[in-house]
């Protein structure tokens, strides 16, 4: 199912500018997926370009790892009123457009908790899940699931901030190849 820029599987619709898409390199064996998109995201059209976007830029860049050597997106695709998390109906309406984004990844990177949740299946405490590794089946596909911190976390905690350096890490170790 290709995402669909006119989607109306949900009520985030009729509040939304623009659906965000994913962006970066969709043939990456990485991805990233956050939560849901904010307003310079619901306006662009594109994840993560906001104050988190820029937090995750600067540790990207730190660490070597360039933002065009990964696929990023997110488990919504459209800007759920007032930034508030998005409902277990949206999440599901969006779910087979978050599949789609998933296929042939052998590593999913889930910022934050609402992201780790929605493709674990459950509860998390991210503080004691953060940068172990698990494994998720999509269809036929197993692929490998690193929970971590979500950017906007980043701006305002520094364990957060060094947790998700830790996972930028991991993926170059797993992948030194996306090294720029």
């Amino acid at each position: 199912m290709f995402l669909d820029l006119n989607c109306d599987l949900c009520p985030l619709c009729r509040g939304r500018t623009r659906v965000v898409a994913p962006s970066g390199d969709y043939s990456s064996p990485v991805v990233l997926v956050g939560e849901a998109p904010g307003e310079r995201e619901d306006l662009s059209g594109a994840p993560f370009v906001g104050r988190a976007g820029k937090m995750l830029d600067r540790l990207l860049e730190e660490e070597g790892l360039p933002r065009g050597s990964v696929m990023i997106t997110n488990v919504v695709k459209c800007r759920p009123p007032r930034n508030r998390r998005p409902k277990e109906d949206e999440v599901q309406a969006c779910r087979p457009y978050l599949e789609d984004d998933l296929k042939g990844k052998m590593i999913i990177v889930c910022l934050g908790k609402t992201a780790c949740e929605a493709l674990l299946g459950y509860k998390v405490t991210l503080k004691e899940v953060a940068n172990q590794t698990f494994t998720i089946a999509l269809g036929r596909e197993r692929i490998d699931l690193v929970p971590t911190y979500h950017p906007s976390a980043a701006l305002r905690n520094l364990e957060a901030r060094e947790g998700l350096r830790a996972t930028i890490r991991l993926i170059l170790e797993r992948f030194p190849d996306l090294q720029g």
